[in-house]
């Protein structure tokens, strides 16, 4: 929704009375208890730096490809604290963070990462059950929705252009009635649903579900292990951590949003702030009121966009348009918390849904985003291909972080595949400048996407250049 159809009704925000600033999905007496720290040398063949899904994934797949692999995973909190476990828990089949964004850059493979995409995400569901992955996996699809006049145009455009493409099997258009009869906002004017592209799942249960399953292929996980310095050694890499330290053959890097311990790689992130709030349960009165019987995510077509959907005990989870860079590219656990963004996000939803008024919020957080200039992922190696990292998500990496796994370890694999052969990965995203310049840039950035948003999506001339660059900053 554009900022212009927002009320700015001040008593909307008694309806954060008595929330907490906690992640909703990490409040879980289901918590696992954290693995013992590392302490004392040890050795591996492949040593996976991070927690969160990429370190999970890639350990979990390194054991599935040869069981007799010794893996360490080294976290520097606990499994699943920051990203993975704060997310909207969005799982989407895209690799290059939308279609859009994959075909503006890689139009001549664009066909090739769609397959790559829908079978990475057949490929998450099936350890889902493989796993017994108690995540609530829903393969629900996701809508996007205009809530203005131009909007609506582009989404037709947009379903014109890929069916002409040959890239809208299983996508549908929804005129204003249609898409009501999904889910009732007095603000939707159309929608394009992805009904296969997108599961909806409990982002912390995911990675606390992967913990669980790496233990039980024989990964070594050590949280509360932070991995302070990587040198080489020998023929392989040296860890040192806070008790001990780590020698090994290969090193996958999951680091994403944190300072890579490859310091060349660090210009290419900077990292994006997006907040959340979550509701308290609706009650059936009220679900039906909105409808949404089939449980869709949602997105919004802003340049400063929500993204929403239901909970397992039918929550609303509403989250995104303000997108944070703290000047400096710190990440500091005082900017997960953003009282300003919630009371904004509350009158939103409202607007949204009126017939939710009197709904509370219980939960409210924020999170760190490892965003890229081009917004998806990016690979490579360092250390003569001993140390492998993916990394860039920009928000999009519940499922392309599998993908992203793969990749890494054919790398350290050496390995010619159909990954690797991909310009996407062959390829680098440019690195955004030191300071003063990155957030000067960003910001400046950040207001021209909020004046489109009110000017009928019209991009001034800063933001075609930055398009004709192949430059971008989003959450």
């Amino acid at each position: 929704m554009a900022p212009r159809a927002m009320s700015g009704s001040s008593d909307r925000t008694a309806s954060l009375a008595g929330v907490r600033p906690v992640p909703y999905w990490l409040d879980d007496p289901g918590r696992p208890r954290p693995e013992p720290a590392l302490t004392g040398p040890t050795g591996c063949d492949l040593l996976v730096v991070g927690g969160g899904y990429s370190g999970l994934w890639t350990a979990l797949l390194a054991k599935e490809r040869d069981p007799g692999r010794d893996v360490v995973l080294l976290e520097g909190r606990e499994v699943g604290w920051a990203a993975s476990g704060r997310n909207g828990g969005f799982c989407a089949a895209s690799l290059t963070h939308g279609l859009a964004n994959g075909l503006a850059r890689w139009p001549g493979e664009i066909h090739r990462l769609e397959d790559l995409g829908a079978r990475n995400l057949d490929a998450v569901e099936d350890a889902v059950a493989r796993y017994s992955l108690d995540c609530g996996f829903e393969r629900t699809g996701e809508i996007d929705v205009a809530t203005e006049p131009y909007q609506a145009r582009e989404l037709t455009a947009w379903h014109r252009e890929i069916e002409a493409r040959g890239l809208a099997d299983g996508y549908t258009h929804l005129d204003a009635d249609a898409l009501r009869e999904q889910i009732d906002s007095p603000t939707f004017r159309s929608g394009l649903w992805d009904r296969r592209g997108v599961a909806m799942l409990n982002p912390a249960r995911l990675a606390w579900g992967l913990k669980r399953a790496c233990l039980g292929l024989g990964v070594r996980v050590h949280e509360h292990t932070p991995a302070l310095t990587l040198r080489q050694h020998g023929p392989g890499m040296s860890v040192r951590t806070p008790y001990g330290g780590v020698r090994a053959r290969t090193v996958a890097l999951g680091t994403n949003v944190f300072p890579s311990l490859v310091r060349r790689v660090r210009p290419y992130t900077v990292p994006v702030y997006d907040y959340a709030l979550m509701t308290e349960p609706l009650t059936g009165a009220r679900l039906a009121s909105v409808g949404w019987r089939n449980r869709q995510g949602i997105g919004d077509s802003a340049n400063r966009f929500h993204y929403f959907r239901l909970s397992a005990d039918n929550r609303v989870l509403w989250g995104g348009f303000d997108a944070v860079y703290p000047y400096g590219g710190r990440v500091r656990a005082e900017y997960d918390d953003r009282p300003e963004t919630y009371a904004r996000l509350a009158d939103h939803f409202f607007t949204c849904f009126p017939q939710l008024e009197g709904v509370r919020f219980t939960h409210a957080w924020g999170g760190a985003i490892d965003t890229c200039s081009r917004f998806s992922p990016f690979f490579g190696t360092a250390h003569r291909g001993r140390v492998a990292y993916a990394a860039g998500y920009t928000g999009l990496g519940v499922g392309a972080t599998r993908f992203g796994a793969e990749v890494m370890l054919d790398l350290l694999a050496g390995e010619r595949t159909e990954r690797t052969e991909l310009e996407m990965v062959r390829s680098r995203p440019l690195p955004f400048p030191p300071e003063p310049f990155a957030w000067a840039g960003i910001a400046l950035t950040q207001w021209s996407l909020a004046r489109a948003d009110t000017h009928d999506g019209h991009r001034n001339l800063w933001l075609r250049t930055m398009d004709r660059l192949g430059l971008g900053f989003d959450s």
